[in-house]
C-alpha cells in the first residue's frame, strides 16, 4: 500500500502543477510557451511565483498543528480531535479526487468530489472499519502533499526530512510520544493516521484454516464467526507515508519524474530494511530509515546522471 500511495501521490501532485502550453502566435507564426497556473480547488491558493523557502514559518506550523493535538489529547476532547480529523480528511479526499475528475469530463468536479469525499471522511472517523479505513489512506496523504508542494524547494524539503527523522527518533526511542499518541488515537478514538498491518502467527493460521475446513460447505454458528483471534499490528504512521509524497513531488516539479521514482524507490528501500531488522513488540521510528533511502536513492540518481 506504500507504493501505491506514493504513486497516487505524484499523479495528485501533478494535476496541480503548472502545465507547460506551445502557442502558435497569429501575428509572427512562432511558436511561443507559456506557463498555466497550477490550482488548488476550494479556495487553496498555491504561490504565483516560485516555491518559497520560508522554512521557519513551515516548522512552526507543523509545531503547532502536534502541539494542539497533544493538548487535546490531554484533556481528551475526543469530538473535538474527530472533527478535526474529519475536516482534514474530507479536504485532503476531496483534493484527491478533484485531481482525478480533471480528467473526466464531468462539471463542477469540485462539488462533485465533496459529494464522495464527505461521506467517506464521515465513515472513516465517526464509524470507522479496516477497508474504509485503508482505502481513504491511499487518498489522504496524495491530497494533502498536494497542499505543501508547491510551498517547497528541494533544498528545504531536504532539511525539513532530516529534521523530522530527528524529532521522529526522539519521539519513538527516547520520550515515547509516539506510542502513546498511536495508543491514544487506537484505543479512545478508534481511529489511527496511518496504515495498519495485521499479521496472525502461524498457530492461529492454522486454528483459522481447521475452522474452515472443518465448517466447509456448512452454515457456520454465529459462536464461530465472533470467535476472536489474537493478531500482531504493524504500524506506519502517517507521516512516513506523507513526506516521501512532499519530497518526491517537489524534485518531480524541480528536475522531473526520474528524480522523483529514485526518491520513491528510496524510501521503498529504506522501509524495507526496517522492516527487515525488526524485532516483534518493539517500537521503531520509520523515518530515520526511510530518509536515509531517500538520500541514497537521490545519490544514485546525481551518480547517474
Amino acid at each position: 500500500m506504500f507504493i501505491v500511495t506514493q504513486f497516487i501521490g505524484l499523479f495528485v501532485v501533478n494535476a496541480y502543477a503548472p502545465q507547460s502550453l506551445t502557442i502558435i502566435n497569429p501575428e509572427t507564426g512562432e511558436q511561443e510557451l507559456f506557463m498555466t497556473e497550477g490550482s488548488l480547488p476550494f479556495g487553496l491558493q498555491a504561490p504565483q511565483d516560485e516555491p518559497t523557502p520560508d522554512f521557519l514559518s513551515i516548522i512552526f506550523a507543523f509545531a503547532l498543528a502536534f502541539a494542539l493535538i497533544f493538548i487535546l489529547m490531554k484533556y481528551k476532547w475526543r469530538i473535538v480531535i474527530r472533527l478535526w480529523f474529519f475536516l482534514v480528511v474530507a479536504l485532503a479526499l476531496g483534493i484527491s479526487f478533484n485531481a482525478i475528475l480533471k480528467y473526466t469530463p464531468l462539471m463542477n468536479i469540485a462539488i462533485v468530489a465533496m459529494a464522495i469525499a464527505i461521506p467517506l471522511a464521515f465513515i472513516k472517523i465517526f464509524h470507522p472499519n479496516a477497508y474504509t479505513h485503508n482505502l481513504t489512506e491511499l487518498l489522504i496523504y496524495p491530497g494533502i502533499a498536494a497542499v505543501f508542494v508547491p510551498i517547497l524547494t528541494w533544498k528545504t524539503v531536504i532539511v525539513l526530512l532530516i529534521l523530522i527523522s530527528i524529532y521522529d527518533a526522539w519521539a519513538v526511542w527516547k520520550s515515547g510520544v509516539m506510542q502513546k499518541m498511536a495508543k491514544f488515537q487506537m484505543e479512545e478514538l478508534k481511529i489511527f493516521g496511518g496504515f495498519l498491518i495485521p499479521s496472525a502467527s502461524k498457530k492461529v493460521k492454522a486454528q483459522i484454516a481447521k475452522i474452515k475446513q472443518k465448517y466447509k460447505g456448512k452454515k457456520m454458528p454465529a459462536k464461530i464467526k465472533k470467535k476472536k483471534f489474537k493478531v500482531s499490528l504493524a504500524i506506519l504512521g502517517g507521516g512516513d507515508v506523507i513526506f516521501p509524497i512532499i519530497t518526491a513531488g517537489v524534485f518531480m516539479q524541480a528536475f522531473g519524474i526520474i528524480p522523483a521514482l529514485f526518491v520513491i524507490f528510496g524510501a521503498l528501500a529504506g522501509l524495507s530494511f526496517l522492516f527487515f531488522i525488526t524485532k516483534k513488540g518493539k517500537a521503531y521510528p520509520a523515518m530515520p530509515y526511510i530518509t536515509t533511502g531517500i538520500f541514497l536513492g537521490l545519490l544514485i540518481w546525481k551518480l547517474l546522471i
